[in-house]
């Protein structure tokens, strides 16, 4: 099946942001807003919006995807709840995406940035973060893991390079320590940029055309926080 030919539907709630966007034939909708605390309220709004507008039903698409984290706990529930419910009810396959590798893509796509450190402020001092680089299909992909770590902890692996741009909530929230840190490998920085579904479903077309989704089930958050798995693992025990 060839990408162009797909239909996705993607939603993301992971920070204070919240968007849907549609991905038909190779043409993305999106509907966003910047709503702290609204998610809940809004994200099936934006779903039912995109649909309507596209004249389709969600037994219509071949498949979901959303920001699987990391990101705000209670938002990436939402989305994963969400995109979970659609998904047995229809019998779709979801392709889970990096709210970090969505933050990248937007970046490249608005600025032609090839090298990108995603980075959101993970509360408590820390940060997510995750390099990224453009590979040959213009897809952002990541270069060694997605971590959480103090913003002094943040470093660029020499093996693929060292200038990067910075995008991301977490280069407002903690500027002067990355600054710091990394000086003058940073080439630009883009503070204001929040995952978008636009970039997540661009990326999940691409995933999805490479056979990477899986079922509802195992569509699961990413919080890479320990302490945030280890006591969702207790939850499920007891």
């Amino acid at each position: 099946m060839k990408t162009e030919a797909v239909k996705i539907l993607a939603i993301d709630t992971s920070t204070e942001a919240c968007s849907a966007a549609l991905f038909i034939d190779g043409v993305i909708t999106e509907q966003y807003q910047l709503a702290p605390r609204e998610h809940t309220q809004l994200i099936l709004k934006m779903v039912e919006k995109l649909l309507s507008d596209a004249k389709l039903k969600v037994t219509d698409l071949d498949a979901l995807a959303f920001g699987c984290g990391p990101g705000s706990f209670t938002g990436v529930r939402i989305a994963t709840g969400v995109v979970q419910g659609l998904a047995f009810a229809c019998d779709l396959p979801v392709i889970p995406v990096s709210t970090l590798a969505a933050i990248a893509q937007l970046t490249y796509e608005n600025h032609q940035q090839k090298k990108v450190i995603a980075g959101i402020d993970a509360r408590m001092g820390e940060m997510y973060w995750g390099c990224y680089s453009l590979d040959e299909n213009n897809l952002m992909v990541l270069n060694g893991e997605e971590k959480v770590s103090a913003a002094k902890m943040v470093a660029i692996n020499k093996n693929f390079s060292n200038q990067y741009c910075g995008a991301g909530s977490a280069w407002d929230s903690y500027a002067e320590q990355l600054n710091e840190k990394l000086g003058e490998q940073i080439t630009a920085i883009y503070a204001d940029y929040f995952p978008r579904s636009a970039s997540i479903v661009k990326l999940a077309a691409a995933a999805f055309n490479r056979g990477e989704a899986v079922t509802a089930e195992e569509a699961q958050p990413v919080y890479l926080r320990n302490d945030v798995a280890k006591k969702k693992q207790d939850q499920k025990k007891s």
